[in-house]
């Protein structure tokens, strides 16, 4: 079984990232008990990537192929200016699992107040809030 997070701020905000994500649609679910055919959006919490790509803090399924990326921040810390962290991830993915794109090309960071969406598909890739979301 998955441990818990440590204990803290960002664990807070994976708290409320986690009902958020469920509110939404998506099926969260730890490492250590995957089906991705538990639904049509499943997001697994501390994924494993690739050696050196380190864990992302949920990897997003949509149709039991990866998609995209989520990192957790805690309340405060700024959403702007993380494509580096957030592209690391995206290039991370194991090659034995399916993706529908490589790099994985959607990519969001949150605090479980504000979220921010990168779009590598974009010419220019930035971070934005995505339209659909409503903030705290």
């Amino acid at each position: 079984m998955t441990p818990p997070p440590p204990p803290g701020p960002e664990a807070e905000a994976r708290e409320s990232i986690d009902a958020q994500l469920a509110a939404s649609g998506w099926v969260v679910q730890d490492r250590d008990d995957i089906n991705l055919s538990a639904a049509r959006g499943v997001a697994i919490r501390e994924f494993k990537l690739a050696s050196g790509y380190g864990y992302a803090d949920y990897l997003l399924y949509v149709d039991e192929c990866a998609l995209g990326a989520f990192e957790a921040k805690k309340a405060g810390d700024p959403l702007t200016g993380i494509e580096r962290q957030v592209t690391k991830y995206s290039a991370g993915l194991p090659a034995a699992l399916s993706a529908h794109l490589r790099p994985l090309p959607f990519l969001y960071v949150g605090t479980g107040h504000e979220t921010g969406f990168v779009n590598l598909l974009d010419p220019a890739p930035r971070t934005r809030r995505p339209a659909n979301v409503r903030d705290e």
